[in-house]
């Protein structure tokens, strides 16, 4: 495919998506394997590496999910692990357990109604804590929110430890294991609001023990082995930052820098150590704190995306996951003596000469009110005197997520084809502090829809973008915008992709599950006091607007954006007059929900955008 540029691709589309990709690396308890998903034989399987040999087993036949929306726990004795599983993307998750060594599988929960994410084996390997929203038995009328359960290791004396009105998140033991930690909101005022409490593992004796001011969020993220203190991360002082709470007297002494993103991840064995992530500019690595000095060790790897950063070798090498924007994912074992690193598990690229793939540059715009707005640009490399391209603002999901320099293979391809692509992290997104992570509440396509716009207008001004062949692609809240600017802004594109997208808000939230509501109230306010807002900004209310080419994908099983939100918005352009085919195109994915990870699925979206965009650019 080459799109009205004469340019011949040198990316295969389906070798592209066949590439195998791991996912979800979790170091063992005794810190001498990894098990992590991996879809090197074409579908996904669960894989355990060990870290002294590298010789790498796989565990699963078929068992574990085609595609991932939830993670899984080593036992204590790493003799098996537990996993959720759901069906067709649904999200409605079991438990199951298998056994590392010979592959059983054992079913532990069957509840159809209820979604169900593992959380930790507790230290005697007893017990086991589960989030879920199944109902609660002491409130049986009231709809299940995601609260934390435990239940024995065999999936027996299933029982609740909270009952909270607002979602919970954490489950972790301490390591006597009489307490267990998580995080929650009992502020009715401002649903922004998170704070830390532990509880007795009988589920008794609940009590708050970070709450650094109203209105911040204040999670937990590991324990230290002695008991007394715990990781934690705040955004109280307007950006997120990492520090190790006293349990005793609650103090918490701050590390890091002023300004600089970072989030606690782990403790050494030891507990001489604290891993945390650094986000800056969209590059993210790992710093490891010495507890007692607070002094910082830097990782020394390239600018990138660079995450997990488990403990492994008697703490003295750690774990990453690492990509930038023109390496695909590996594994590597940093050295935290040497400050060298080797890989474990290397990136696959088949014939794909590397050398196609293109640098993002971290670039800012300004948008109208003056602020300026970070984005990752991607151009082609081997520009012709006078060559103007179409170009792509591509939105992320969220709004509360982020572009990062990662390996982004719907870039890569796209730039491939001869198309600019532009990937912004307008107003709502994470990595830039918390006002600007804030500054889309209540404003759904608003002030972040004019960022979308000046994103194009940034586009117009690059001589080699041809102004009158713009698209705007999303998913998830990217697909929401899709959608609004489209209809609200309809003469700044040539075409709009909807993927998963979301066309009425008030829809969304009647069929949302109870975690899923909280969370748009505290981006939109409520559906009835603020319905005028509400109306305002759902596309289907200007639908007639709509000038541009429009694609809308779904997949029928989508728990988070109903399929209902495509197929609204495709009748009631059927209601208009607007003919399927020619001023729009509608594609259910029926055995899909929110996204895929499965190598089938990736490479049918892959060749859905790109004949899309083969025939309306």
């Amino acid at each position: 495919m080459a799109i009205v540029t004469g340019r011949q691709p040198r990316i295969p589309l389906e070798e592209l998506s066949r590439l195998s990709s791991f996912y979800l690396p979790a170091v063992s308890w005794k810190g001498d394997r990894v098990a992590f998903y991996w879809d090197k034989t074409g579908r996904m399987e669960l894989h355990v590496m060990d870290l002294a040999t590298r010789e790498t087993r796989q565990v699963s036949h078929g068992e574990v999910p085609r595609a991932l929306r939830a993670g899984f726990a080593w036992d204590r004795a790493d003799r098996s692990i537990v996993f959720a599983k759901d069906s067709g993307g649904t999200e409605q998750h079991d438990l199951y357990r298998i056994d590392v060594e010979t592959g059983a599988v054992t079913q532990l929960t069957n509840d159809p109604t209820a979604q169900e994410y593992v959380g930790q084996f507790s230290p005697d390997d007893q017990w086991l804590t589960v989030l879920t929203n199944k109902r609660h038995p002491a409130s049986p009328d009231r709809p299940g929110q995601l609260n934390l359960w435990k239940m024995r290791a065999d999936g027996t004396d299933y029982a609740p430890l909270t009952n909270y009105a607002f979602p919970v998140f954490g489950g972790l033991w301490s390591p006597d294991g009489e307490l267990v930690a998580y995080a929650t909101n009992e502020d009715v005022t401002d649903l922004k609001n998170a704070d830390s409490y532990v509880v007795r593992s009988d589920g008794t004796a609940a009590r708050k023990v970070l709450s650094v001011k109203k209105g911040s969020k204040d999670t937990i993220a590991d324990w230290h082995p002695d008991g007394k203190r715990l990781a934690v991360t705040s955004d109280a002082s307007g950006q997120d930052r990492a520090g190790i709470l006293d349990l005793a007297t609650g103090e918490v002494r701050w590390l890091g820098k002023d300004n600089v993103e970072e989030h606690a991840i782990r403790f050494s064995k030891d507990g001489r150590l604290l891993a945390a992530i650094r986000n800056f500019e969209s590059s993210v690595r790992p710093i490891v704190y010495d507890v007692e000095t607070g002094a910082a060790h830097e990782l020394k790897l390239p600018d990138g995306f660079a995450v997990g950063a488990s403990f492994f070798d008697s703490d003295r090498k750690l774990l990453v996951t690492f990509s930038s924007d023109v390496t695909r994912g590996s594994l590597v074992a940093y050295d935290l003596a040497t400050d060298t690193y080797d890989t474990l598990l290397a990136a696959e690229y088949g014939t794909i000469d590397r050398s196609v793939f293109v640098e993002a540059k971290h670039v800012y715009y300004q948008t109208f009110d003056g602020r300026s707005v970070p984005a990752l640009l991607y151009a082609p490399r081997d520009l012709a005197a006078g060559e103007r391209l179409p170009a792509i603002v591509h939105v992320h999901g969220g709004p509360t997520a982020q572009w990062f320099r990662g390996f982004d293979p719907f870039a890569q391809f796209l730039v491939d084809r001869g198309l600019v692509v532009i990937e912004p992290n307008i107003r709502g997104s994470t990595g830039y502090g918390v006002e600007y992570r804030d500054a889309a509440i209540k404003d759904w396509g608003g002030k972040d829809l004019e960022d979308i716009a000046a994103a194009a207008d940034y586009l117009k001004t690059l001589p080699y973008v041809d102004g009158d062949r713009l698209v705007v692609f999303g998913g998830s809240y990217g697909g929401f915008m899709a959608f609004i600017a489209a209809t609200k802004k309809p003469d700044i594109w040539r075409a709009a992709v909807a993927w998963v997208g979301i066309s009425d808000l008030h829809k969304l939230y009647e069929k949302s599950m109870e975690h899923f509501k909280y969370y748009f109230r505290e981006q939109m306010g409520d559906p009835e006091k603020d319905r005028a807002l509400w109306r305002d900004r759902s596309a289907i209310e200007f639908a007639d607007q709509l000038r541009a080419k429009l694609l809308m994908v779904h997949g029928v099983n989508d728990p988070r954006c109903p399929v209902d939100q495509s197929r609204m918005f495709r009748d009631r352009l059927l209601e208009l007059g607007r003919k399927e085919g020619e001023d729009f195109e509608y594609v259910e994915l029926g055995d899909e929900g929110h996204g895929s990870t499965d190598i089938a699925q990736k490479i049918r979206t892959f060749n859905i955008l790109a004949d899309y965009l083969e025939r309306v650019l």
